[in-house]
C-alpha cells in the first residue's frame, strides 16, 4: 500500500466490505501500544467549531438587522 502525497490510502475493498465501510462512513484511527486501528464511528467530525450551530437559529430578525446589531458599538 502506498501513500499519496496528500498523505491519502486506499482501504482495500475486502477490508471495507468486512468493516461495512460505504461511502460517507465515518472513521477513526485508535492507537494501542504503536499499532493503529480504523474503526467506524458514529460521531461526526467537526469541520469548524461554529458547525454544531448551523440551522439552529430561533431569531426573527433579517440579515440586516443581525449585522446591524453585531456592528454597533
Amino acid at each position: 500500500m502506498r501513500v499519496t502525497t496528500k498523505g491519502q490510502v486506499t482501504i482495500p475493498r475486502n477490508v471495507r466490505e468486512i468493516l461495512g465501510i460505504v461511502p460517507q462512513t465515518n472513521i477513526d484511527f485508535c492507537e494501542d501500544k504503536g499499532r493503529f486501528y480504523i474503526v467506524k464511528t458514529t460521531k461526526t467530525k467537526q469541520t469548524n467549531k461554529f458547525q454544531k450551530f448551523r440551522g439552529i437559529a430561533t431569531s426573527k430578525m433579517t440579515t440586516d438587522e443581525i449585522l446591524k446589531l453585531t456592528r454597533e458599538i
